[in-house]
Order: C-alpha cells, then sequence, then structure tokens
C-alpha cells in the first residue's frame, strides 16, 4: 500500500555524496534513505542542457521518484513592461526543461504587489500566466504551474491569490506552503484544526474534491515576525503543530507530494515521513 503522499526535499539532500553527485546523484540518495519525491532547485537560474535533463529524467524514472520544479526566485507576474520579457522567460525556462528532466510541477514564487491591491495586482497577473500556460500547452508541454503560497504580506501569493489563479487557468494548481500561510499573517494565526480545515475547505470549494488528492506541499518549521516570514527553521525549532495539520489532510482525504524546506532538509523530510504514517496509519 502506497502512502497518501511522497516525500522529499526542494533541492539536494545534505547527504547526497559527491559522486555521481547533482541531481541524478540526489535522486538516487533521496530513493536510498525512503525519499520518493524530488524538487529541483532551479532557483538562481534555469542553466541545464538537455543531456542533463536526459539524465535526471532516467534516473528518476529508474528509482521511482516524482519530479518538480522550482523556478529561479527573479520572477513577478506584476513585474513593470521592460521587466516582464525576462522574467517570462524565466518560468518558460524551467517548465521547458522541467519537462525534458521529467518534471510534472513547475513552483514559482508569483511577484510583488508593490504596495497596490491585490485585485488590481491580479487583472495584470491573471493574463500574464494564462499566456504563459497557453503556449505550453500549445507547445504539448503537460507540466501544471504552480504559485506558490508567499510568506510575507507585501507579497504576491495569498492562498485567494493562488486560487484566483487557478480557478482561471487551465494547468494551473497552487503549491501550498504551510510554514508561509502560517508567517504571513504576522501574528501566529494560521496554526489550528479550524483554520487548516476552512483552508481545505476553499481549496475544494475552488478547485473541487479531485484536486485535494493531487497537493503540492512545502513544509519547514518558520520564523516570522508582524510582516510575516522571517527564515526556515527546522521542524522541532518551530511552534507549527504539524501533527494537526497532518490529521485535517487525513480528515479531507488528501494525497499528492510534501516537500520538505526545512535547514536539515531529508531529516526533516523523513520526520515528516514518520509523523504522517503515524497520523494516517498508512503503511508503505
Amino acid at each position: 500500500m502506497a502512502l497518501s503522499f511522497s516525500f522529499g526535499t526542494v533541492g539536494s539532500p545534505i547527504g547526497t555524496p559527491k559522486k555521481p553527485g547533482g541531481s541524478v546523484g540526489a535522486i538516487e540518495f533521496s530513493k536510498s534513505i525512503g525519499l520518493t519525491a524530488f524538487e529541483l532547485g532551479w532557483v538562481q537560474s534555469v542553466r541545464v542542457t538537455e543531456a542533463t535533463c536526459a539524465a535526471i529524467k532516467q534516473a528518476a524514472t529508474k528509482q521511482g521518484v516524482s519530479l518538480s520544479v522550482h523556478a529561479p526566485y527573479f520572477f513577478n507576474l506584476n513585474a513593470t513592461e521592460e521587466e516582464w520579457p525576462k522574467s517570462r522567460k524565466r518560468l518558460k525556462d524551467a517548465a521547458h526543461y522541467g519537462n525534458l528532466a521529467g518534471a510534472t510541477d513547475i513552483i514559482f514564487h508569483p511577484g510583488s504587489y508593490f504596495e497596490q491591491p491585490p485585485a488590481e495586482v491580479l487583472k495584470v497577473a491573471i493574463p500574464r500566466l494564462k499566456d504563459i500556460a497557453d503556449e505550453l500547452r500549445k507547445a504539448k508541454n503537460p507540466v501544471i504551474l504552480r504559485p506558490e503560497t508567499m510568506g510575507k504580506s507585501a507579497m504576491l501569493g495569498s492562498l485567494e491569490d493562488t486560487l484566483a489563479m487557478s480557478k482561471a487557468i487551465r494547468n494551473v494548481q497552487p503549491c501550498l506552503d504551510f510554514a508561509h500561510l502560517h508567517a504571513r499573517p504576522g501574528d501566529g494565526t494560521m496554526n489550528s484544526v479550524k483554520e487548516w480545515t476552512s483552508l481545505l475547505e476553499a481549496y475544494q470549494a475552488a478547485l473541487g474534491k479531485e484536486a485535494l488528492k493531487h497537493l503540492h506541499i512545502h513544509l519547514s518549521g518558520i520564523e516570522y515576525g508582524p510582516k510575516g516570514e522571517k527564515n526556515h527553521l527546522a521542524l522541532g525549532e518551530s511552534d507549527l503543530k504539524i501533527n494537526y495539520l497532518f490529521q485535517v489532510l487525513k480528515e479531507f482525504g488528501c494525497g499528492g507530494r510534501i516537500l520538505c524546506e526545512s535547514p536539515i532538509m531529508e531529516e526533516d523530510a523523513l520526520n515528516m515521513k514518520k509523523a504522517w504514517m503515524k497520523v494516517s496509519g498508512e503503511k508503505e
């Protein structure tokens, strides 16, 4: 019986050996310790050859590890007219090479409000994202584009923002970063069964019950202040109530992938897997 969620890290695990090293080594090492998902951290830029992509895809297929890509941070759906073409290319490159590498999901940070009202920003962001999604579909690229929920209130990327984008555009679904969602309000909320229940109810209402079986989740501990996220922490150093969160995910029949962004990467990814098995009663 496979688990409802597969677990892994964003970026290469700390213990990845020097040889073969790289993403191929990270995939092989992940599988060897019991992790079956991996997110390629192309966060600075997409500098990868087609040959490397083929090797990554081959390794992932052989190991049975599901892949996603974290697109470059320097992307902004609300960029100026001058900046937008560069921004757009970064996401398109991540989607093109990610698909060649066997990744099914492309995660990206949606951008900044630049102190404009969210509703106004979405009027710019949604047509721009739709344009990219349409182009990928025409190119027969099946990846799902996933705007990530962001940890600072000044950033485009509230749950409502990501649901609005996903409702409006085919092949777009959120990446739910529960640490960011907890940090974003800046007051310690979004950390209870009641709050997570209403979040998943909103998700289901917007995208349907089936979408809950294909969640893409980022998870870690987090330090935050009044303006939101400061930095990611190990689970044990954080106030995030992961066991309660997992109870709610189980109640809603959720599944998909949970990718760890804790500083102790694979150690916490395995802690998450253990916690999920305990809460859900599922066995491998």
